[in-house]
């Protein structure tokens, strides 16, 4: 569908058009959720209507219309993309309002957009919420020297002291610490299921595939900038404000090591809003599993007042 100039990649899923919509914010910000969401989110069909987004820069967006390396990718442009897609979805179902769902950079873009137009979301549910930048990566990075020094793990400490805390100035820091992360968040989690992150069909050709990927590069590099200088670099959730019009629910792993949990829940206790919630999942990290797809489900029933 056009949005903003571009091509972008919408699919609407469900069973009635009358149930309560869902606008799924992806993370990354390369990374949809589309080729994985039947197996994720499939069996809430028969409750929601579900929106999967592919945004500019990403995915079968990308695939469709690959922009130049040096169009920067920004919050404001991503926003009004966004914004656009809602108003699509709403005149198409028929809806006045949508839930807003977004995960990790779709919690940050979220974010953004339930500022902006209140009047069409229902309610907001942020998961693996990011708040800012400077206080978020610091304390990962942190806990990370702390549970490496704990396990006299040298080989991950002597990586990360050899980045040095942040903020850095070099792209590849992040992803060293990324991998970190993971490593620690594995021992400490429990695993979502393999199958999860098999592509469906239309996802999984050499094509799509090489597209996801390059999407994938793409929107990681004006994330984090060449020098440190992407869009995560300006972002601060309480610059944007902490006043809500709508009602606000976040549901978070103790287990997240990239977006650790006490610093989204100070957010949570600065925010002023109609309504709102934080539920804390035991043993999960930043990425889903079972138990974190459990509580949003359940959020979003509440959110929607089933």
């Amino acid at each position: 569908m056009p949005v903003n100039g571009i091509a972008q990649w919408v699919t609407i899923k469900g069973k009635r058009c009358g149930n309560p919509a869902v606008l799924f914010i992806h993370g990354g910000p390369g990374n949809p959720l589309s080729p994985y969401a039947d197996k994720l989110f499939g069996a809430w069909e028969g409750e929601f209507t579900l929106v999967q987004w592919d945004q500019r820069g990403a995915g079968m967006t990308y695939g469709r219309q690959p922009p130049p390396e040096e169009t920067p990718l920004t919050m404001e442009q991503m926003t009004a993309d966004g914004l656009a897609v809602a108003e699509h979805v709403t005149r198409q179902l028929g809806q006045p309002k949508l839930l807003l769902w977004g995960s990790s950079w779709g919690a940050m873009l979220g974010i953004s957009m339930a500022h902006a137009r209140p009047e069409i979301f229902t309610a907001y549910v942020g998961s693996a919420q990011v708040v800012d930048y400077r206080t978020t990566q610091a304390a990962g990075y942190a806990r990370l020297v702390a549970l490496a020094h704990a396990a006299g793990d040298a080989e991950s400490l002597g990586k990360l002291e050899a980045l040095g805390a942040p903020p850095w100035t070099n792209p590849r820091s992040f992803g060293v610490m990324r991998r970190v992360v993971r490593k620690y968040e594995a021992l400490a989690t429990d695993a979502p299921p393999k199958a999860w992150w098999e592509p469906a069909p239309q996802y999984a050709t050499p094509r799509a595939q090489a597209d996801y990927t390059a999407g994938e590069d793409y929107s990681f590099l004006h994330f984090v900038g060449w020098r440190g200088d992407g869009m995560f670099s300006r972002f601060d959730l309480y610059r944007m404000g902490t006043r809500f019009a709508v009602p606000m629910y976040f549901v978070h792993g103790e287990e997240d090591l990239l977006g650790p949990i006490e610093i989204a829940r100070r957010y949570f206790d600065a925010v002023k809003a109609p309504s709102k919630t934080f539920v804390a999942v035991p043993r999960t990290g930043h990425d889903p599993n079972e138990a974190m797809l459990a509580a949003q489900y359940r959020l979003l029933r509440q959110a929607s007042g089933h």
